[in-house]
């Protein structure tokens, strides 16, 4: 029989389980921005096409919404732990196949595993966080956050300098050592911590095992807030600098505000963490951020391009802290930890099936008008749709709509 002293403190379990996220994290987005860095580098060494190449850009979101989709059943099946040790492996796995076998179909096939690998991992991610540290959601969701945003810079910018002196291949396939050590991280902790599907369930509400996700109005609201905070990411970071090239800057200029734009999110999640460590209110926070992303698009769209810094400081502040707060919000808003990875799993399913057709959309719609003016203020519309839903969806309730 197992007693208290043979289990691991809450110290050493909160260190173990942050260093096992940090290293997660920084295999998040480093595969999908590396191949955006040096996209045309791939293109030209594989002989591919302009469509191949936008496709391999547009399969991660259909990638991330299919892993959320399967990724509770499984998780909740096997563990969370076991599930994430396997998606890390099949990440891994994509990673080097990209790199091994240079041709279209390797690339394709790898990306599209990685990509799932991730979708599993986004969804997860919470309900670990969740069970094993519950008085340090919003820390350990902040850094794991910020990990991302991090490596993804790092990654982006020195993956192509780095491929004129080492290939493309070795550029692109280096990384794959950030998932041999977050696998042998994540062993390590199924080995101390044991597998969270023999752990205690803990709720606070006997009915709350009942609750259907798919049927509760907050997890819809969530997953169009977090949905379209996605749509604008991925759409700013596909055509913020064409738009403001369009409208007059240089595109030396242009280029700095995409910059401006991603560099942004280390800055806003270090002071969202900080302020609800300090016990800011979640909803003043939210509300906020989704206004900044309507002055943002506002004055990319309509006002002068001499504050075009300000304007995409605003929506990259914005954006990360959409995200980081849907992460939270998928810890604090559940009761038990299933329920926190079928949130997740459901929100963001939606959330990037919505997010897909916003660089689609907006690459339509600019070619059938011939204008940035029409998809523009589409997105504008969304994001004031968004304040709204910001507000409900922060407000201190929990997702069967029970006021905390």
């Amino acid at each position: 029989m197992s007693t208290s002293s043979n289990l691991p403190s809450s110290r050493f379990t909160f260190w173990l389980v942050l260093c096992a996220m940090i290293l997660l994290a920084t295999n998040m987005r480093a595969p999908i921005v590396a191949l955006g860095a040096i996209a045309p580098v791939v293109k030209e060494a594989l002989n591919i096409s302009e469509i191949q190449i936008g496709w391999l850009g547009a399969v991660p979101m259909l990638g991330f919404a299919l892993g959320a989709l399967i990724s509770p059943a499984i998780g909740k099946r096997f563990g969370l732990e076991n599930t994430l040790i396997a998606m890390i492996a099949l990440l891994t796995t994509g990673m080097i196949l990209r790199t091994v076998i240079p041709t279209w179909t390797g690339f394709l096939i790898g990306t599209l595993l990685l990509t799932l690998a991730i979708g599993f991992a986004n969804t997860l991610a919470a309900p670990v966080i969740k069970q094993r540290t519950p008085q340090h959601i919003p820390l350990i969701t902040g850094l794991f956050s910020l990990t991302m945003t991090v490596t993804a810079g790092i990654v982006s910018g020195i993956v192509l300098p780095l491929s004129e002196q080492v290939g493309w291949q070795w550029a692109l396939g280096g990384w794959t050592i950030l998932g041999i050590f977050a696998l042998l991280i994540w062993l390590f902790l199924r080995v101390r911590l044991g597998s969270s599907n023999h752990q205690p369930v803990i709720s606070t509400d006997k009915d709350a095992s009942d609750i259907s996700i798919w049927r509760t109005t907050f997890a819809w609201q969530i997953a169009v807030f977090m949905g379209l905070q996605s749509l604008l990411f991925y759409t700013v970071a596909s055509f913020l600098p064409s738009i403001l090239v369009s409208k007059g800057l240089s595109a030396v200029s242009a280029g700095q505000m995409g910059s401006v734009f991603q560099f942004m999110a280390p800055i806003s999640i270090l002071s969202l963490t900080w302020l609800i460590n300090r016990g800011r209110p979640i909803q003043a926070l939210a509300v906020f951020a989704a206004v900044l992303n309507v002055i943002g698009v506002l004055g990319i769209s309509y006002l002068s391009t001499e504050l075009a810094w300000l304007w995409s400081a605003m929506m990259g502040i914005g954006c990360s802290a959409i995200f980081t707060l849907s992460m939270m919000l998928f810890s604090l808003r559940t009761y038990t930890t299933n329920q926190s990875s079928e949130l997740s799993g459901m929100a963001q399913a939606v959330g990037y099936l919505i997010a897909f057709f916003g660089p689609l959309g907006t690459g339509w719609l600019h070619e059938a008008t011939d204008s940035w003016s029409l998809p523009l203020f589409i997105i504008l519309i969304l994001m004031i749709a968004n304040v709204v839903i910001a507000w409900l969806v922060s407000r201190p309730v929990m997702v069967d709509g029970k006021y905390i």
